[in-house]
């Protein structure tokens, strides 16, 4: 507890004991003594409620619930309803600190989860180990991050190998070895060797960096029934109000008399109609889900994406990167009136500027270095390929598209795969057959997905239509397109937009730059958070960050079951205020009753809510 809600506590026992020995004195009923008797626990518990209520009325802020609670304790006391004014100041206070208790710890839990902020980054100087702040280190220099430290920054670990823990990122707890030449992400905690690690991004652009961000602003996007609920206490509040004065005032009008009565009915109405309970509940709900999912590694932007989520009927996945594991390998060499050495030569150069996987592992397959003197130029072409000039000859490699554009007549291959064609001074030289390996959890994923009522799952790749229609069949999608550029991506899932129901959505799940814009075009962008490109991370909605496609489905019973938990505190918040309203209106519930409508129905919301923290594999 903080300092405050102890000294909160500590009011609420005193006003207590003070009320329970006020209620066993003898003193006449109505008296100056006993009214001074009450007042006593009455101002101990409540002065801070009737000076809120009276700082907000002169801020313009007249409806809220200190507001409710002033009117009715105060009125309470004019009627002569001592022990109950002072009692329900008690219990509405005793709930107060109770929602802040379970607030803060539902907000110190997230925190705890994301707490991957690094505290210092090691570097080298005069030969001794110096502590500098993440956030001074550029781009090239090395760290060195020790046994049991976090490491403060992305980069490539050039000496040394380790287990590094990224549960606090991915959720996965088994620990990942690295070695000299891997990745490695900020956020993750280096558990046995020394690293030393080349620095590839600056602190704000770095893993750690954009997590936080994505967590501390998620509040700020809230789901439709969030707003919702905002838009009902900001007419809700006053309309009660004006009830319960109509209340007060009209029947004794029509009948003649009983005012006191009236009144304590008025205020018993205003102690129950207090909206705490929905206005505390449900954001609680969304918070807890956004951040009950990013203990397992999925990274929600906000309550809004939540609730797409749990309506996606269409699910879209770019192939490479996202269904595939992205590890190309040279399966075959088809040369064409030229030596086979040769034109993986050539291909190598060709490709020798670029870091798309493809490129990479043809450079791995030629396994020597590349003299970048005899390359004069370098062009690449979006969604075609490369166009070089090496020595002097004028290369091209890519798909049949790109052969097509230069007018190089291509010669046809059945094996699965992405086909690299190569031409030379615009003769065809032949083509090299790389083939992707599909993710061991992709298939469990797409059967995952279908279960949990999805309509369509559908591929879009820049790949063939062989290699396309291969990972179709294995992964059990429903349908595949291929030779896609960006472009055209955007315009499949336009077309796909079109075949929506009326409260479905669609969701597009990729990796890479070039999904930037269909991630942002779907009403849901899913990005792999691991090995995805900033681009694709920074346009999507939801990031998984240990690239697992099983985790979507997981995310989606995340958004299932937080938004089902929503609407019960919706629903057991407005029917017991509704019953509980009307038994107060025709005189039937006394302040009692009114108390537990208020504070027993907030403490029931929110003991829900916080359900939605606790996440396991299954949800």
């Amino acid at each position: 507890m903080s300092k405050k809600q102890k000294t909160i506590l500590i009011r609420i026992i005193a006003a207590g004991v003070l009320l329970i020995i006020a209620s066993f004195l003898p003193l006449e009923e109505k008296s100056l003594v006993r009214l001074a008797a009450f007042l006593v626990p009455y101002g101990i518990i409540g002065w801070d409620v009737l000076w809120k209520a009276i700082r907000n009325i002169s801020n313009g802020q007249v409806f809220d619930e200190n507001f409710l609670m002033a009117v009715a304790t105060v009125g309470a006391l004019a009627v002569g309803e001592y022990p109950e004014a002072a009692a329900v100041m008690l219990f509405y206070q005793t709930g107060e600190l109770f929602q802040s208790v379970a607030v803060g710890k539902s907000r110190k839990n997230i925190a705890s989860l994301m707490d991957i902020r690094p505290d210092h980054a090691n570097i080298e100087s005069d030969g001794q180990l110096v502590e500098v702040d993440p956030e001074e280190i550029e781009q090239g220099q090395i760290i060195i991050v020790k046994a049991g430290e976090r490491i403060p920054l992305d980069g490539i670990v050039r000496n040394g190998s380790s287990s590094v823990d990224t549960s606090a990122l991915t959720g996965e707890s088994v620990p990942r070895t690295v070695r000299t030449g891997d990745s490695v992400i900020s956020g993750c905690i280096n558990q046995s060797g020394t690293l030393r690690v080349e620095v590839t991004k600056e602190y704000e652009d770095s893993t750690v960096s954009k997590i936080l961000d994505l967590v501390e602003n998620s509040a700020s996007k809230k789901a439709k029934a969030e707003n919702f609920i905002t838009k009902f206490a900001r007419y809700y509040t006053p309309a009660v109000v004006i009830s319960a004065l109509l209340l007060a005032v009209i029947p004794p009008i029509v009948t003649g008399g009983g005012w006191a009565m009236w009144i304590h009915r008025a205020l018993i109405f205003l102690v129950i109609s207090c909206p705490c309970a929905l206005v505390i509940s449900v954001p609680l709900s969304f918070f807890g889900g956004i951040g009950g999912a990013s203990k397992k590694g999925i990274l929600i932007k906000g309550g809004n994406y939540l609730e797409v989520l749990a309506n996606a009927e269409i699910v879209v996945f770019d192939k490479t990167g996202t269904l595939t594991k992205g590890v190309f390998e040279v399966n075959e060499i088809h040369p064409n009136g030229i030596d086979e050495n040769k034109l993986l030569e050539l291909a190598a150069y060709a490709e020798s500027y670029s870091d798309h996987p493809i490129a990479r592992s043809i450079s791995m397959k030629y396994g020597k270095e590349t003299d970048r003197n005899r390359i004069s130029s370098n062009e690449e072409i979006s969604g075609h390929g490369i166009k070089a000039v090496i020595d002097g000859h004028e290369i091209c490699a890519g798909n049949s598209k790109l052969m097509d554009d230069i007018g190089v007549e291509t010669v046809p291959c059945d094996k699965a795969g992405t086909k690299v064609h190569i031409s030379d001074n615009g003769k065809y030289a032949g083509h090299i057959v790389i083939a992707d390996r599909v993710k061991d959890t992709a298939r469990s994923a797409i059967k995952r997905l279908k279960e949990r009522g999805v309509k369509q799952t559908v591929m879009l790749t820049g790949d063939s239509s062989s290699a396309a229609e291969a990972a179709m069949k294995e992964l059990g999608l429903d349908k595949a397109y291929s030779e896609l550029l960006p472009a055209d991506k955007v315009e499949k899932v336009e077309k796909l937009l079109g075949e929506r129901s009326g409260k479905g959505s669609l969701a597009f799940v990729g990796d890479g730059i070039n999904d930037a814009p269909v991630l942002s075009r779907a009403d849901v962008g899913i990005a792999m958070g691991l090995m995805g490109s900033d681009a694709a991370i920074e346009a999507a909605d939801i990031v998984l960050m240990d690239d697992d496609p099983a985790k979507i489905a997981l995310a989606m019973d995340i958004s299932k079951r937080t938004l089902r938990i929503v609407y019960q505190n919706i629903v057991f918040a407005l029917g017991v205020k509704f019953i509980v309203l009307l038994l107060g209106a025709f005189g039937i519930a006394n302040m009692w009753l009114a108390v537990f409508a208020d504070v027993g129905v907030s403490v029931i919301a929110i003991l829900n809510a916080m359900r939605a923290m606790r996440v396991s594999d299954n949800c």
